[in-house]
């Protein structure tokens, strides 16, 4: 079993050297597929294609089979929903794997980063970022986001309460930042919404 899992990690190490020499994308997706159908568990497709997670053409592809196989699998859910927005297949579709993400696991966070990244409203964007950070009270990506999202509905709106809001989540951010440069982007934003009037 050990050796498959190793051919395997071969076999897609090998297909993505060939795809960066000729950038034959048919091939790639062609390749690929014959290599989910040759190996036989999830985990070692996994396994294969982890050193390449971040080229999304492979890791589509290859989450596809993992996911029909373990369609349970939160991170493997997460890890095909992000493959998916990476190359442009919309909120739509991404928002339902996130959903099923959350469903198999409700406390993978990148599966409600994702969740709240699909809301094509910006209000509901803000309002699902506030669940997130909500839910998650270290997470300062959730945090960033939400004040961002609350000072775009301010500007889009002239809410106040959004722009409290987003005033609050950036003081908050700023108390905990540690580098200089967090810092500095920070005050810009604190003292930019600070003198707007809504």
């Amino acid at each position: 079993m050990v050796k498959f899992a190793q051919d395997a990690r071969a076999a897609v190490a090998a297909t993505v050297k060939a795809y960066r020499h000729d950038g034959d994308i048919a091939k790639l997706l062609a390749t690929l597929d014959a290599v989910c159908q040759e190996t036989s568990s999830a985990a070692e497709l996994i396994a294969a294609v982890e050193p390449f997670r971040e080229l999304h053409e492979v890791a589509g592809p290859v989450y596809e089979r993992v996911v029909e196989r373990e369609p349970n699998n939160a991170e493997a859910l997460v890890a095909l929903a992000n493959a998916y927005w990476l190359t442009g297949r919309g909120p739509d579709v991404v928002g339902d794997i996130a959903g099923r993400a959350l469903a198999a696991d409700p406390e993978n966070r990148a599966a409600w980063h994702l969740w709240a990244l699909t809301e094509q409203s910006p209000r509901g964007r803000m309002t699902r970022w506030h669940q997130v950070a909500t839910r998650f009270p270290s997470d300062k990506l959730a945090h960033a986001a939400l004040a961002d999202n609350a000072a775009s509905v301010a500007s889009a709106e002239n809410d106040p309460v959004a722009l409290k809001l987003a005033i609050g989540t950036y003081e908050m951010l700023m108390a905990t930042a540690i580098e200089t440069r967090e810092k500095e982007a920070l005050s810009s934003a604190l003292t930019t919404l600070r003198n707007w009037r809504v």
